[in-house]
């Protein structure tokens, strides 16, 4: 088997590494191009349980808390007691392949398609480390103001389960490829606002596990190794947190910036970002941390957010009724019908993992060429983002939604390059642009409008050449609704009449039409003259110009016969 030049380090003073070798005679045979291992279940847990499988195939109705019930029922245990979070965050990255070997990776592919001798653990097999990985490594920690590791190393993470193959994970214990960051976020209104920063402790390259598939009456499991290999960064941050809305706010935020980078597609519900939250609590002026429990089966924002107060309110019902030495240290899952955690398995102490140096594979060695040549190809950020809208005096909400999604702001800020105004842009996105992509589930990206196509027709409306209700109807037609139409033959077919001749003929023809009304309006009855605008425009398919027809309408009806 021949591995591709992509997944082999670079040589040269760039990154550091030495070359090496599958073995090309360990190859395996596959009957109909995929292969499955059946075994029987165990009585072990782990991360990819049948519960968890069972809660992502059904789609049981989500109870909805309403922010303002919430914050209260957070204020109110924030009385006396004090909850500590923190987030174990898997990013899975988008890599041609995987992290070890020249094995593609798709999602929802047929089980053991996407595997090799590497992948299964065979003897026999070397792993070669993928450079994209170090470079989205590199990426992300500059983007949460890491400090990067100039010699990492990666160790074997050593525990037997049956989706791991090797019996122990590729991964980074002691020698991370980066610590100590940060990331800043702006809260939603409705949660109160206000800025936040959380502390990133550590950021650090591993291998993904295989996934287990179990059978409906828990007899026997079924084995699919695509995913084995996959490249994960786990970043792993500070207890800074205290409530649910600032985890998943948290959470949401290293998904806007992966995906901006481009080193993820952030897909929760792919499994391409993964969080495992700890929660513990104190009363209010204790130092001390509080017993820790983790969550998991977290596979949204607002699942991360409810778990959480559902957790800190049983703890702190168990302070408060003397129980606190009944709070052990456990894994517990999320229960998104029942909206509520329960027990997966107690930790009886910390796991030894009996990590030693990864024998197969050199340390990882960075130039600070290669640092600051990775860090001129970031784009801007979420962060810096939300701060330049703001001093473009966009409200906070306007900013918030912009920013939250970068094919939304690349559009936003193609747009008032070509001059359109700032705000009339925003409203435009938010509003009727926003509602047509959601009814059409559609990504902006998927319209036909343009953004010099939108900057001219607020153009357009701002000076009063069309009006903004012909406005919409164009940006509907752009949209799509009519197929592939010339915007410049849309916006000649509606573009307002503003020659003063033109509509003086347009008055005095449905003047002539209506003596009646003219009577009536001249004997006092002056709301006729809505009527006769009203004529007016639909003479001219609602593009004679208001205010120069209400002009020309006043004169004439009140001319002197």
């Amino acid at each position: 088997m021949q591995v591709s030049s992509s997944s082999i380090l670079p040589p040269g003073n760039v990154i550091q590494a030495q070359p090496l070798f599958l073995n090309s005679s360990a190859l395996l045979r596959r009957k109909n191009g995929v292969l499955y291992c059946t075994m029987k279940s165990t009585s072990h847990s782990h991360t990819q349980t049948a519960t968890e499988e069972k809660q992502q195939q059904k789609s049981p109705q989500k109870i909805k808390v309403p922010p303002q019930k919430q914050m209260k029922e957070v204020s109110k245990i924030g009385a006396d007691y004090e909850a500590v979070i923190g987030i174990e965050t898997h990013v899975q990255l988008s890599t041609l392949t995987k992290a070890f070997c020249s094995c593609p990776y798709s999602y929802g592919a047929q089980p053991n398609t996407c595997i090799c001798p590497v992948c299964m653990g065979l003897p026999g097999a070397l792993p070669v480390l993928n450079s994209k990985v170090i470079e989205c490594a590199v990426k992300l920690a500059l983007a949460l103001n890491c400090r990067l590791s100039f010699s990492s190393k990666f160790d074997r993470k050593q525990y037997f389960y049956p989706d791991l193959p090797k019996g122990y994970q590729i991964s980074q214990f002691d020698i991370p490829i980066a610590t100590g960051g940060s990331i800043d976020l702006d809260l939603p209104l409705e949660f109160g606002g206000g800025h936040r920063r959380f502390g990133i402790t550590r950021i650090h390259m591993e291998e993904d596990a295989g996934k287990l598939m179990h059978s409906g009456n828990g007899s026997y499991s079924q084995v699919d190794l695509n995913r084995a290999g996959v490249p994960l960064l786990e970043i792993v941050s500070e207890p800074d947190m205290r409530t649910g809305i600032e985890a998943s706010e948290y959470a949401a935020e290293l998904q806007r910036v992966v995906r901006y980078l481009g080193v993820s597609n952030g897909n929760m519900q792919e499994g391409s970002l993964r969080c495992d939250v700890n929660v513990s609590v104190r009363p209010i002026g204790q130092a001390e941390f509080g017993t820790k429990v983790e969550i998991k089966n977290l596979n949204s924002f607002s699942a991360i957010n409810r778990a959480i107060d559902f957790e800190i309110s049983r703890q702190v019902n168990l302070h408060s009724q003397g129980q606190q030495d009944s709070i052990v240290q456990e894994t517990r899952l999320w229960e998104e019908g029942a909206q509520k955690t329960v027990t997966m398995r107690k930790k009886e102490g910390l796991a030894d993992y009996r990590y030693f140096p990864e024998p197969d594979l050199p340390e990882v060695v960075l130039t600070k060429a290669y640092m600051d040549s990775v860090g001129k190809s970031l784009p801007e950020l979420p962060e810096a983002k939300r701060r330049r809208y703001e001093e473009m005096g966009l409200s906070m909400q306007d900013v918030l939604f912009l920013a939250n999604d970068i094919a939304v702001a690349d559009f936003f800020d193609a747009t008032i390059q070509k001059g359109a105004d700032v705000k009339l842009a925003a409203n435009w996105i938010m509003g009727d642009i926003a509602a047509y992509l959601k009814n059409e589930k559609l990504s902006i990206n998927d319209i036909k409008l343009v953004p010099h196509e939108l900057a001219e027709l607020i153009a357009s409306i701002k000076s009063g050449t069309i009006s903004g209700k012909i406005g919409k109807e164009v940006k509907k037609w752009v949209g799509g609704a009519l197929g592939s139409v010339s915007y410049s033959r849309l916006l000649g077919k509606t573009m307002q009449i503003t020659d003063l001749v033109d509509i003086e003929k347009m008055v005095d023809k449905v003047i002539a039409e209506n003596p009646k009304q003219l009577e009536q309006y001249r004997s006092g009855k002056t709301k006729l003259q809505g009527y006769f605008a009203g004529q007016v425009m639909k003479a001219s398919k609602g593009k004679a110009n208001p205010g120069i027809l209400n002009k020309v309408l006043v004169e004439k009806l009140n001319a002197k016969v």
